[in-house]
């Protein structure tokens, strides 16, 4: 029997946040972590991605800290209780608008701070006091070296996506912000995936806790089809392109494993019409914000990022995602294909596989333990061109491309040829090269080998082999004769 909300007798300004919101039966993971999280116990938390952790922690969270509550505008009167550590700023900014939601009814305050924006917005929220902290560990260091945050007052700590936060590198970090903390809390740490590293970090950060698994852990959900389909670089997008046609495809994820591939294939779509932005580590802060809620608004049909996006982003009803790329490491895997299938929906995961992918797909396979087909497609000899009314108004347009006023010539963007298939690249030649005649006539030596004109034809008078700046020695009477 599935478990209800109504069942979990919250308080009153969080039951009604969350009827609000349209919760009404509870995921196994928030069935199973909720009550323990409530009793005040360590929790070490392993569920498929998009089954709904956020919510898992934050509601037992903010339930207990309804005791904390005081209209008090004094910021000593609200102290840092509660701090969440994520390891991506479009992921924390997502828990923190989740949170907000949550206790909107309550006088609980909360606060969000990550890298890539200015500080001093975060120094003046932080200054007012908040009881719900959601940071990034490196811009929550900043501010705790600033002496803006204080924390000797934390009585929870949530680590999520812990796996991902150990990934790249924040282990130094989280140590630091750990020794900060008070020895008695809650701490809290929840992942997709569970690596011998995760362990060893519970391990020595978690008192007695309880382990929850509502799935294997690195199983992927089985609401998602994926395929694997072979294909050349060159012939990537034309898989992508026929598969969103044949499928009938709206909206989808491309990952791919570098920003510079990121750039140039999401440069490369938009050319030929989809609406498409790219997202990744070298774009600012804001354009990142910019790009992701274009995509929740449906303005964008096609998201180009790297795994900057494949942690915990909650974007609903996403019919697939794209591997441009294989991932290098396979749990990102499980995390990209995570983007869609969420809350229990269907969802496509198509992976094109490139000959040199083949121990990348072995590893994916060794992962989630399962046998995975490579299909080779049949691709059409000629891509169809996007419609208006599925692919917006910039299908009927060229960009990059302009006319001339008053004549037909028109501009090129070099750059096309790079991101052009092989058997288009003939379309851009160089210019002719005028070539001397003379250079294109073979060898000849000469019957007789003539003296250079640089050489003197009459000879030169021999020199002096003493230099006319030595002075000669003077000859001394010598004191015997030598005997011959």
């Amino acid at each position: 029997m599935t478990a209800s909300f109504s069942n979990l007798s919250l308080a009153p300004t969080l039951a009604r946040a969350v009827a609000e919101m349209g919760y009404e039966s509870m995921t196994p993971i928030q069935a199973q972590a909720i009550p323990v999280v409530l009793t005040g116990q360590d929790v070490m938390g392993a569920a498929q991605t998009g089954t709904g952790k956020t919510a898992a922690f934050s509601l037992p969270l903010l339930q207990r800290l309804l005791k904390h509550e005081n209209p008090s505008t004094s910021p000593a009167r609200h102290p840092v209780r509660a701090l969440v550590l994520l390891p991506t700023r479009e992921l924390a900014d997502q828990v923190a608008q989740q949170i907000k939601l949550y206790a909107k009814y309550t006088q609980l305050r909360s606060a969000v701070v990550f890298g890539g924006m200015d500080m001093k917005p975060q120094t003046l929220e932080l200054k007012k006091g908040v009881e719900v902290l959601v940071a990034t560990p490196g811009r929550l260091l900043d501010h705790i070296e600033a002496k803006n945050a204080v924390l000797n007052q934390v009585e929870y700590v949530v680590l999520d996506e812990a796996d991902r936060m150990l990934d790249i590198g924040f282990l130094p970090d989280l140590q630091r912000i750990l020794s900060y903390l008070p020895k008695t809390r809650t701490t809290l740490l929840f992942s997709a995936t569970f690596s011998p590293e995760i362990k060893r970090l519970a391990s020595s950060y978690l008192q007695n806790p309880i382990t929850i698994e509502v799935a294997r852990p690195n199983e992927t959900a089985s609401t998602v089809e994926q395929r694997f389909y072979a294909a050349q670089d060159d012939d990537k997008r034309r898989v992508i392109r026929q598969v969103l046609d044949e499928r009938g495809l709206k909206q989808a994820f491309i990952f791919v494993n570098s920003k510079l591939g990121c750039a140039r294939l999401a440069r490369s779509l938009e050319r030929e019409g989809l609406r498409t932005a790219a997202l990744h580590g070298d774009k600012s802060q804001d354009e990142r914000l910019k790009a992701l809620e274009a995509f929740k608004q449906g303005e964008v049909d096609l998201l180009v990022c790297t795994d900057v996006a494949a942690r915990g982003l909650d974007i609903k009803d996403v019919p697939a995602v794209f591997n441009f790329d294989v991932p290098f490491n396979a749990e990102d895997y499980v995390h990209r294909i995570g983007r869609t299938g969420r809350a229990g929906a269907s969802g496509l995961a198509v992976t094109l596989v490139s000959p040199s992918d083949t121990r990348l797909v072995a590893d994916i396979e060794k992962l989630i333990k399962k046998k995975l087909e490579v299909e080779t497609p049949q691709l059409n000899s000629r891509p169809a061109a996007p419609s208006a009314d599925r692919w917006g108004d910039r299908a009927d347009e060229r960009p990059r491309r302009r006319s001339h006023e008053g004549g037909r010539r028109e501009e090129h963007d070099p750059r096309d040829a790079l991101d052009a298939p092989r058997e288009r690249r003939g379309g851009f030649r160089p210019a002719p090269v005028n070539r001397d005649p003379f250079f294109e006539k073979p060898y000849e030596p000469q019957a007789q080998e003539a003296a250079p004109a640089w050489e003197p034809t009459t000879p030169r008078p021999a020199r002096s082999v003493i230099s006319a700046n030595i002075k000669p020695k003077r000859k001394v009477a010598a004191l015997f004769k030598s005997v011959e």
